[in-house]
């Protein structure tokens, strides 16, 4: 018999569970729309705390100030790099094409917002469980670039969105093409196409080559890592990746992306100063001084020497390597000629380490290379380079110094004592002169340091700067003429304006010529028969070697027939070296660079020793590994 069905009870229970749904129904319903007001409200914040449009358009940036060579190459430049504005029909139809196939192959097809891009990277990025693959179109990148910060959040996101659209409402799509070409960043403080070309393949962008335009587009990704002058190897592997692109998607044809493939790249490496960057920012420091308002670009040309500063790194640089197991870990190295122009000036061994720079900011103990101003003083006062003196022991409370190798020899003429850099002698010789007078000789030969009125003043106990002591022999150099040390020779702006040009001073002789034409002949004695013999060459050379107490200072200054050199070697925290003195590294460094000034054969015998330090750092800047 069926079992009667009570069909009261059975519509209650569907009323019920119809309640039930309408109410989870209406749950949803209202969480949607209060999801939706809460997405419009931030939407809508988001849109009323976008940044003045207008003003970030015409918003000036800061000048950047570019430090050139005396070969007219770049050193470093200050600031943001920009170039004059470049437009498409200006440039190969290959270069923009380039970056559109790496960035945003969809460019001319989407509204500001590739919503197949987007879900692409989406499902990329679910698939690798990490960051793998970006989906911002050319268009977020310049509303990105040109209004917003680069900071990642939900805000900017969605601000960067609504400007995306804004741009794709108010400008053409080449317009908006040429914003990005000109604004976006492409390394080393450059940005836009032009400025970039410049730099890594010193020419226009409107004659880049296909290889040359898919290197840019591929340095996009990461414009530190595939820079073409310090990663070449990284750069060809990237420029490849994006020729393939751009042969699938149909933008080059098969033997184009062969031919571009195997194109060499252009040597930009001649447009570089490598190095040289405690000069750069010398000089940036100087700018100031000469020009009271920075509202433009600026070039300023200096007198570095290209060659002879890289020579001169790469012959430091050896040299203290080959040293460290004598604890020396430091040097520096400033070249002048004879006009007072820094021609070379190397502040220390590792710039990345310190940018200290110790050539111009360092205040070392000077030892021996600070007994010409007392023979001078002599050579002022009536004594000549053959009179005698006593080199006798000193006493005097605690103090009793000794000569190096701690001996006496009695009496030995002036010329002797310097040759051999007697401590006695040289403190004998002073008691016969007034002290102030050899600290008024240093001070007027370019000693700026506090020099103290005592007895071991004679032997450079006190503390001087490199460049000072470089100065100061460069007055004995050139006859007795006062110079002062420049590197600045003209400042002018982009459109070739001159701002400030160096102006020689009429010459200020400060020493009699008869006393410079003796202590040039026992410096140069000194280098034939003396402590200074490492430093000797096939010509005329003249110098002082010195060394401190405990082995913490060593120098050789000197100057041949063009050019005044210092060298220093030592460590930043004073310690003492292993029995390095003036007379050995000093002097054989100041030798290498120098023998690479000479137009003589003797050039040739070191050329291989310069050309392997050429060689070892570059491979070191392959294997990412500094020795210093």
């Amino acid at each position: 018999m069926a079992k009667k069905v009570n069909k009261k009870k059975t519509g209650k229970k569907r009323k019920k569970t119809q309640k039930k749904s309408w109410i989870w129904l209406k749950f949803i319903f209202s969480m949607a729309f209060f999801v939706f007001l809460a997405v419009s409200g931030y939407v809508f914040y988001c849109y009323l705390t976008l940044p003045d449009i207008e003003d970030a358009v015409s918003r000036t940036r800061t000048p950047s100030t570019a430090i050139i060579a005396e070969n007219g190459n770049e050193i470093y430049t200050f600031g943001n790099n920009y170039a004059q504005v470049i437009y498409l029909k200006d440039l190969p139809d290959y270069v923009p094409q380039a970056i559109i196939d790496i960035e945003d192959r969809r460019f001319y097809s989407h509204f500001g917002f590739d919503i197949i891009g987007f879900a692409r990277a989406g499902v990329v990025n679910i698939i690798k469980r990490r960051y793998a693959q970006g989906a911002s179109t050319i268009t977020q990148q310049v509303a990105k670039n040109l209004f917003l910060t680069p900071q990642k959040s939900i805000k900017r996101k969605v601000q960067e969105l609504l400007i995306a659209f804004w741009l794709e409402n108010k400008f053409s799509k080449e317009q908006i093409l040429t914003l990005y070409l000109n604004r976006v960043y492409l390394g080393a403080g450059t940005y836009g196409i032009e400025a970039a070309s410049n730099r890594y393949f010193g020419k226009n962008s409107a004659d880049l080559s296909l290889k040359e335009a898919a290197t840019l587009a591929g340095m996009l990704k990461a414009p530190s890592r595939y820079n073409p002058i310090a990663n070449p190897n990284l750069a060809q592997s990237r420029a490849e990746v994006v020729l393939n692109i751009m042969l699938k998607n149909g933008s080059i044809t098969q033997s184009q992306r062969d031919i571009a493939i195997k194109e060499p790249y252009h040597d930009s490496s001649k447009y570089k100063v490598e190095g040289a960057r405690h000069f750069a920012d010398m000089v940036y420091s100087e700018v100031n001084a000469y020009i009271s308002e920075r509202n433009q670009d600026l070039y300023v040309s200096t007198t570095l020497d290209q060659d002879l500063q890289q020579k001169a790194e790469w012959i430091l640089k050896d040299a203290i390597k080959s040293n460290q197991n004598k604890k020396v870990t430091n040097g520096a190295v400033v070249i002048l000629d004879y006009t007072g122009a820094i021609k070379a000036l190397v502040g220390g061994v590792d710039y990345n380490k310190s940018q200290f720079n110790i050539a111009t900011q360092a205040l070392r103990q000077s030892g021996s290379v600070f007994k010409p101003f007392v023979y001078i003083t002599a050579l002022e006062q009536g004594f000549t380079l053959n009179d005698l003196i006593e080199d006798k022991p000193v006493k005097i409370n605690n103090w009793q110094p000794q000569n190096y190798d701690k001996k006496t020899y009695g009496l030995v003429s002036l010329n002797d004592a310097l040759i051999k850099s007697l401590n006695l002698a040289t403190i004998n010789l002073s008691w016969h002169l007034d002290r102030q007078d050899i600290i008024k000789t240093a001070r007027k030969m370019g000693i700026t340091s506090n020099l103290k009125d005592n007895p071991a003043l004679v032997l450079g106990v006190d503390e001087v700067k490199i460049i000072d002591m470089a100065l100061a022999y460069l007055s004995i150099a050139n006859g007795g003429y006062a110079a002062w040390p420049y590197a600045i020779s003209e400042i002018y702006t982009k459109d070739g304006v001159q701002l400030y040009q160096h102006v020689m001073s009429e010459p200020l002789q400060i020493l009699d010529k008869n006393v410079v034409d003796d202590i040039s002949k026992m410096l140069e004695n000194v280098v034939k028969y003396g402590t200074g013999k490492n430093a000797a060459l096939p010509t005329f050379a003249a110098g002082k070697t010195g060394t401190t107490q405990d082995y913490k200072d060593a120098w050789f200054v000197g100057w041949t027939s063009d050019y005044v050199c210092a060298v220093w070697v030592g460590n930043d925290d004073n310690s003492p070296m292993d029995k390095i003195t003036g007379g050995n590294l000093p002097a054989q460094i100041w030798k290498k660079i120098m023998l690479t000034t000479l137009d003589l054969s003797s050039k040739a015998a070191i050329e291989p020793d310069v050309k392997k330090i050429e060689k070892d750092t570059q491979k070191k800047k392959k294997k990412k590994f500094f020795f210093w």
